[in-house]
């Protein structure tokens, strides 16, 4: 029998499709990347921008970091805009808890980055044009099946690509995972997310500020043209509001989008003096019932969404770039097939339990602060409060929010 085309086909080149990608480039297996589109370089994408801020951004972990200084594209983002967040400041909007976390009090420069997304992808873009990889602009219209089972993927085209394991990268509504009969929980939170980039009075201050309403979580996510701007006034916010209040808050012209935001924010920076182009999305939490095939893995959205009030989604999806690649590096050194399905069981027991953890985690969280009982709103504060008031406590919720509890 003929070998496969490729080793590992990866279908899908956002974020986490590409650091796969570019996380197996020197392992000398056989790799090809699979994207309708394909994101240009990190200069064409910042030239893009011009001086505007790409409206999706990450808050990158200290986890996603090290993976990024791993692949070696970190250095290129700090170059061109990475702004460091040292404080984050979490409020109760409906009582008076708080909780503050500052990087000096866990002996680190930061708490983690706020990161454009199309600057990240560029980046990858740029060191994948560096290797063996290659990149395939076209549809995945279904899968192929040898007799031994999953064995790659058929193209619009016509093509097949024939593969020893095939990795699905393709975000939320998963083609592939449709393609495969993998099923998945989901359920709507009932809330759409406006995502924009503003200006406002006062500097942000390299703090991330987040406050919890009723309709949903508002944040503030700092931006910045450099990691040492001087009094940068630039945020990235994710307003996540009922669906009712976030038609309302889309209906509304700059202006009074401008003052109902400040007005929702408490005015913590002033006035919002400029508002970009506002974008709009549903709000879903999915999660598939297993991550593999014989033949086929999930990662990232394809396995997993949750709600963005804590911002871990990207971070997971990176996490499982590593634990999936530590599973095909350990399966090649041992002369393992990669289309043994060991690896990926191995792969998803490593990763499942935190992912529904995490999700668990941000539901919890939703409902709690979600809540108008006057007892959770009088329990959610007294946490807020004592969790503030004990720093080991509170030390240790910011080293696992961050990453840094992760080898």
């Amino acid at each position: 029998m003929a070998p496969p085309d490729y080793d590992i086909v990866i279908v899908g080149a956002g974020m986490v499709g590409a650091s796969m990608a570019l996380r197996l480039a020197d392992t000398n297996l056989r790799i090809a990347l699979v994207a309708p589109s394909m994101a240009e370089g990190a200069t064409a994408a910042l030239k893009e921008s011009g001086e505007a801020f790409d409206p999706r951004v990450v808050a990158l972990t200290a986890a996603s970091r090290r993976l990024f200084s791993q692949l070696g594209i970190w250095p290129g983002l700090e170059q061109r805009r990475v702004c460091p967040y040292r404080n984050m400041h979490v409020w109760d909007g409906e009582g008076a808890g708080k909780i503050d976390f500052r990087a000096d009090e866990l002996g680190c420069d930061a708490l983690g980055h706020i990161v454009e997304n199309r600057l990240i992808v560029g980046e990858l873009m740029d060191k994948l044009a560096q290797t063996p990889i290659e990149r395939i602009t076209a549809q995945v219209k279904g899968l192929i099946y040898s007799e031994s089972g999953l064995g790659g993927v058929a193209l619009s085209d016509g093509r097949p690509l024939h593969a020893r394991l095939t990795i699905a990268a393709d975000g939320a509504t998963s083609a592939l995972r449709d393609f495969a009969g993998i099923g998945v929980r989901e359920w709507s939170y009932g809330q759409s997310a406006i995502v924009t980039t503003v200006s406002t009075e006062q500097s942000h201050g390299h703090t991330a500020w987040q406050r919890f309403m009723a309709t949903g979580p508002l944040a503030f996510l700092p931006l910045c043209e450099r990691p040492e701007e001087p009094n940068p006034c630039n945020s990235s916010i994710v307003w996540s509001a009922d669906e009712s209040l976030a038609a309302q808050l889309m209906a509304l012209d700059d202006a009074a989008f401008a003052r109902r935001l400040a007005s929702g924010f408490e005015h913590r920076l002033g006035a919002v003096t400029q508002v970009a182009k506002r974008y709009c999305l549903p709000l879903v939490q999915r999660h598939a019932k297993t991550y593999f095939k014989p033949g086929l893995s999930l990662i990232g959205d394809a396995a997993h969404s949750i709600h963005p009030l804590a911002g871990q989604g990207v971070n997971l999806g990176l996490l499982d770039v590593q634990a999936l690649a530590q599973e095909i590096v350990r399966a090649k050194n041992r002369g393992i097939s990669l289309d043994d399905a060991s690896i990926l069981r191995r792969y998803e027991r490593e990763r499942m339990g935190h992912n529904l953890t995490m999700m668990a985690a941000m539901e919890s969280f939703k409902r709690l602060f979600g809540s108008r009982d006057l007892r959770l709103l009088w329990l959610r504060n007294c946490a807020l409060r004592s969790a503030d008031s004990l720093s080991v406590l509170k030390n240790t919720l910011a080293r696992e929010a961050m990453g840094l509890s992760l080898s």
